[in-house]
């Protein structure tokens, strides 16, 4: 039986997704799926073109909903999640060996190399957020004060990136994980849509189901880095990914520290407005106005719960239609 499948999620990625496929002919015993989300430039094409099979949704599932989708396509006990501007270079196998050598483990991520070759250090591999990271982050603190100890150990900046170890949330755009956690925590989580958020949550809830995440830094992608973002409308980039921050803090922390993440959210989301006006255009304070009235309605909403979920729609690959379905599931095979 095939050992490792691989899964890349595509949204508007004509640009990336050659190199990227280019990158795995010489992997063996590996079955590849492409799961599109309703792209227009020519990504399908791209894929087409190089003989890989490829899931067409017609509308954006999001990622996470890309990614269970691309899991139930395949059979293999091993996942690896790749993203499109992702260029796998070696380790594989190191990567997939970790999995018999402890029946515990559940993900394993490798080290991801920028356009210069230096490792995506503070990126590739991080420790899980807590309420103190997040609200640093929205309050801009680690912009200003990068080194202070709260984002030092959140972005695992005291770890050499050569070492391998234990980790808690490896970059989503390059990790392996087993068909076996994928089933015993249902999945991702397609209430983080369309992007951002979802790997942090898998990662929590693997650890949380008593997995271990380990990083291995023999394992090498070259990653160029921002191409979900790119590919993202500006005018609703702050909703999604203050939204989806916020998704995370309900489900992960308690009363006391989601409450502070939600003030903190909406301070910083007002700290930005003041500091960009009057060179701001009216979007951008409309945008920050609509964090700041998100942030609002969560700190001092009776429920933590969710927001909302993913319309379920079809993908059709050559002889399949994969139901893109909402939230995360206990029986998603």
């Amino acid at each position: 039986m095939t050992r490792v499948a691989i899964v890349i999620v595509t949204y508007h990625s004509a640009a990336e997704i050659g190199g990227c496929l280019d990158a795995l002919r010489n992997e063996t015993d590996v079955e590849i799926v492409v799961v599109d989300n309703a792209s227009t430039d020519g990504t399908r094409e791209a894929v087409l073109a190089r003989g890989i099979r490829l899931i067409a949704n017609p509308t954006n599932c999001g990622f996470a909903g890309g990614v269970n989708i691309g899991v139930k396509a395949t059979t293999a006990p091993l996942i690896l999640l790749l993203n499109p501007d992702a260029h796998l270079q070696c380790g594989l196998g190191e990567m997939a060996a970790m999995f018999d050598a402890d029946e515990k483990m559940g993900i394993v991520g490798g080290r991801l190399t920028g356009p210069d070759g230096q490792p995506q250090v503070g990126f590739m591999t991080r420790n899980l957020p807590t309420p103190a990271a997040l609200s640093f982050e929205v309050l801009g603190i680690n912009r200003l004060w990068p080194g202070n100890p709260v984002n030092w150990h959140y972005r695992c900046m005291e770890v050499s990136p050569m070492i391998a170890g234990p980790t808690e949330q490896p970059a989503g755009a390059f990790f392996m994980f087993s068909r076996r956690v994928w089933d015993t925590v249902g999945g991702m989580d397609e209430r983080f849509a369309p992007v951002w958020f979802e790997d942090v949550d898998f990662c929590a809830r693997v650890k949380g189901a008593g997995f271990g995440i380990f990083y291995q830094p023999t394992a090498v992608a070259r990653h160029a880095g921002g191409h979900s973002i790119s590919s993202i409308p500006a005018r609703v980039r702050h909703n999604y990914w203050y939204g989806n921050l916020l998704e995370y803090a309900a489900k992960h922390f308690g009363i006391i520290g989601f409450r502070v993440v939600c003030a903190a959210t909406a301070l910083g989301s007002c700290l930005r407005a003041v500091r960009g006006w009057p060179q701001s255009s009216p979007t951008v304070l409309s945008e920050y106005g609509a964090v700041v009235r998100l942030a609002f309605v969560r700190l001092f909403s009776v429920r933590r719960g969710y927001r909302g979920v993913v319309s379920g729609q079809h993908g059709v690959d050559v002889v399949t239609k994969i139901n893109c379905g909402a939230g995360p599931r206990k029986h998603v095979r």
